[in-house]
């Protein structure tokens, strides 16, 4: 059976000691938290990537440690959690190097780092990588990185999406209209390499930043990057609306990410843009066995060595919530939302997202093991027909894959999973060329497109502050 919509895959990353894998550093077949800092290592991983079609590596970052869980930072530093983290800017050329088609997606906030370095970081990226990148803008949440750049306290959730949309005005005027088109004339008789008068200061003065310009680097090939954003909070989701043209969203259930999916679209459209200019993700947690006796063996001893306290540590930082507070008391109790200066995905997914109502007890019990309602384990066929009931039943467009012993399981789908996908028309065999905003999107251009808040800024026009 041949199917019209294909999906999307990328590898979600980290370069890091461990990402999401809490405790399975011990696993006999680890290596990623010896050799995250090996550059051969992410030059290996991304022709492995670029074999299995993979569209991108998506890199998740954080800018501190983890340490609302037991109000200590030893939690997450004993299992390793996202502790110690290198800067993935600076592995994306070297697997850029070793590949011709697979994209990059770098993690960056807007809270702590300002725009105009940002701007030319990211421009460099796309030179080095012939239009392979995109950014995932974060707004960040941890306590101690607000500490970590001089801030009593974290600045409070809706006010960091205040300032970064602000931050997206400035660097839409860097990337958009700071150089006009056919700058670089290479004029040796006159001995000008850059024509001024197409170079332009933007003169952005703004309730957070003042920037005069110009961008110090030449339009790269999408001027823009691919721009992903992930958030469920009623902020985090206008703000997709408004600028993300790839968003990540999660939910326990394919019904719930489609909610999610529908309302993103339809204030996409209220902002003027074209839904169909905006790529959905979710999560995908695969254990795969050639058998699925194989699998399940493979899913016990991988709980077996899962951290409880890494788990709790995460999910503490990510939604606010100290855990290990709650008295025995109160276990019996409903487990119930409450907003916090923190993300609110990690919170929702066990509160109002989750398919049931939990208690308390029942909550704590889902992060002191792997979440088996949250893992596809099985056989290649198997897995093949659970991921293809998720992308038909939820509506995304493809997933940000979990990997919980790396490299091999990643090995392991490519090997086992991608085929089964392939054949039945759910996966591309071959890439499309172009950049990675033309390999995703059917409108034909590199660059953003109209309708887009950031494509009115084009070529030079004339910026109202």
């Amino acid at each position: 059976m041949s199917y019209k919509k294909q999906m999307i895959l990328n590898a979600f990353e980290m370069t890091s000691a461990m990402h999401n894998s809490h405790g399975l550093w011990k696993h006999k077949d680890s290596k990623r938290h010896r050799a995250y800092k090996d550059i051969n290592y992410w030059m290996e991983l991304a022709k492995t990537l670029e074999k299995g079609k993979f569209d991108a590596v998506f890199f998740a970052d954080v800018l501190g440690v983890y340490d609302t869980y037991k109000e200590s930072k030893e939690p997450s530093i004993n299992d390793g959690l996202q502790f110690p983290v290198n800067d993935g800017a600076f592995v994306i050329p070297a697997m850029a190097a070793v590949t011709e088609h697979l994209s990059f997606a770098l993690t960056v906030s807007t809270t702590y780092e300002p725009p105009f370095g940002q701007a030319r970081r990211f421009s460099t990226l796309d030179h080095l990588t012939k239009g392979r990148v995109a950014w995932n803008i974060v707004t960040s949440y941890l306590p101690n990185a607000a500490r970590n750049f001089g801030f009593k306290d974290m600045i409070k959730h809706d006010k960091r999406y205040e300032i970064a949309d602000e931050y997206m005005d400035v660097v839409y005027k860097l990337w958009e209209s700071s150089w006009e088109d056919g700058a670089v004339i290479e004029d040796t008789e006159q001995g000008v390499l850059i024509d001024r008068k197409k170079i332009h200061e933007i003169h952005h003065k703004g309730e957070y930043f003042d920037v005069e310009g110009p961008h110090l680097t030449e339009p790269s090939q999408q001027r823009t990057p691919v721009l992903y954003q992930a958030g469920t909070s009623p902020k985090g989701r206008a703000f997709a609306a408004k600028h993300a043209e790839c968003v990540f969203v999660g939910g326990p259930t394919p019904e719930r990410v489609r909610h999610y999916t529908e309302d993103i679209r339809k204030q996409a459209e209220e902002y003027g843009r074209n839904p169909e200019d905006i790529k959905i993700f979710t999560f995908l947690t695969v254990i795969v066995g050639k058998t699925t006796e194989e699998a399940e063996e493979k899913f016990a001893e991988y709980n077996q060595l899962w951290s409880a306290d890494a788990a709790k540590a995460q999910f503490g930082g990510a939604s606010g919530y100290n855990v290990a507070e709650f008295t025995k008391d109160e276990l019996d109790n409903p487990f119930e939302f409450k907003a916090t200066e923190h993300g609110h995905y990690k919170a929702a997914s066990l509160t109002k997202d989750a398919k049931k109502k939990l208690s308390i007890k029942e909550a704590i019990s889902k992060l002191e093991g792997l979440d088996r309602d949250n893992i596809i384990v099985g056989n290649p066929s198997e897995v093949a027909d659970q991921i293809q009931y998720q992308f038909e039943a939820s509506g995304v467009d493809g997933f940000n894959l979990n990997h919980l012993v790396t490299p091999a399981d990643l090995e392991d789908f490519i090997e086992l999973v991608i085929p089964i996908l392939q054949e039945r028309g759910l996966y591309k065999k071959e890439y499309k060329k172009g950049t990675l905003r033309e390999k995703l999107f059917t409108h034909g251009s590199p660059l953003l497109p109209s309708g887009h808040p950031g494509s009115k800024y084009r070529k030079g026009e004339k910026i109202n502050n």
